[in-house]
């Protein structure tokens, strides 16, 4: 009992051929950006934002996750002057597509006037989501599975899809299956807490970081496909080290330090200015106000004064102390009631 290879990596449709792989990767795409903009409305943001970064970030991210796998596997590179371009024939590195990405996406979110930090806990989940569907492509192409194994579940790799060392074998550890079960786990996992606990602007991004990172380090020890190694280990592994350490410590930082609010606080989108997540309970309130068509508080400093109904404000030169009127407002009064000008002083 094993998990059958696939028969074939695509389909024809007219003349075209369509990879499984690719096709997997437009609708984890699509599904991201359907569960962005739900989870970015929910916030009280505005839904044309995910589209208008989706349109920057997922070529930045295809860019980005080709060049890491031409940098880290490069003896999977076809042997053509465009072998380096094509992604259809090699694949993605997860790593150098989130880096690339988020940098081109931070840069639309921060240029929209939106705040960064609380948009990246709104993509979280999805790109876990969008991560195991892609792993679904990983199974057509005979790709990213582990070390040989006997139990049910393992994978049948056919002959002239087994890593050299291992043509003896054949069923191997689905550890993109693992992989695709995780992070829908995980995708779960960041929704529950982000409903049912306060967890400060960007946590659940922070928390992405840090359990993708700490599940690629179980299995990275489990695969055998080729990789660039150092002092033994495989690339990736030091790379997954590195991003479960720094996950943890910016979870750690922003729960204990941070001044951000929890991401389901209510419209907390519309009442964020842009930054680094440090969502304040003042913008807050000053937000939510504003969104109801009342006029916000005034804050601690600001020059008294009074709006009047058409709209005129008058200002701390025209009032005094408490905002009763200055004495020469008082004396005008005067003036008029007695006829007479008020006493030298």
């Amino acid at each position: 009992m094993h998990i059958p290879s696939p028969p074939a990596n695509g389909f024809h449709l007219g003349p075209l051929y369509i990879h499984y792989y690719g096709l997997m990767y437009v609708i984890g795409i699509t599904l991201a950006i359907l569960i962005t903009q739900r989870r970015w409305q929910r916030m009280g943001g505005d839904a044309g934002l995910v589209g208008d970064v989706a349109l920057w970030a997922v070529p930045a991210g295809i860019i980005g996750g080709r060049i890491y796998f031409d940098i880290t596997t490069p003896q999977y590179i076809p042997h053509h002057w465009y072998g380096v371009f094509a992604v259809w024939d090699g694949g993605l590195g997860i790593w150098g597509g989130i880096a690339l990405g988020a940098a081109a996406g931070i840069w639309r979110v921060r240029r929209a006037g939106a705040n960064a930090g609380l948009f990246a806990d709104a993509v979280a989940p999805a790109l876990l989501v969008a991560q195991a569907v892609g792993r679904i492509g990983n199974y057509f192409n005979k790709e990213l599975f582990g070390g040989p194994t006997s139990l049910p579940w393992g994978l049948y790799i056919p002959p002239g899809s087994r890593p050299a060392g291992y043509l003896s074998f054949t069923t191997f550890q689905p550890t993109f299956l693992y992989e695709l079960i995780f992070d829908l786990a995980l995708a779960g996992g960041l929704v529950w807490l982000g409903h049912h606990r306060a967890i400060k602007v960007p946590g659940l991004f922070a928390l992405y970081v840090t359990g993708y990172s700490a599940f690629r380090i179980f299995e990275e020890s489990l695969r055998v496909d080729p990789s660039e190694h150092f002092l033994g280990l495989r690339l990736n592994m030091y790379v997954a080290i590195v991003g479960t350490v720094a996950g943890g410590v910016w979870f750690w930082y922003t729960q204990r330090r941070g001044k951000g609010l929890p991401s389901n606080t209510p419209d907390i989108a519309a009442a964020s200015p842009a930054g680094d997540g440090a969502v304040t309970a003042d913008a807050a309130v000053d937000g939510a106000a504003a969104g109801t068509g009342e006029r916000p508080a005034g804050i601690e400093g600001e020059p008294a004064g009074a709006a009047d109904a058409d709209g005129t404000t008058e200002t701390a030169a025209d009032t005094g102390p408490g905002g009763e009127p200055h004495a020469e407002v008082g004396a005008d009064v005067g003036a008029d009631r007695s006829g007479e000008a008020p006493p030298a002083s």
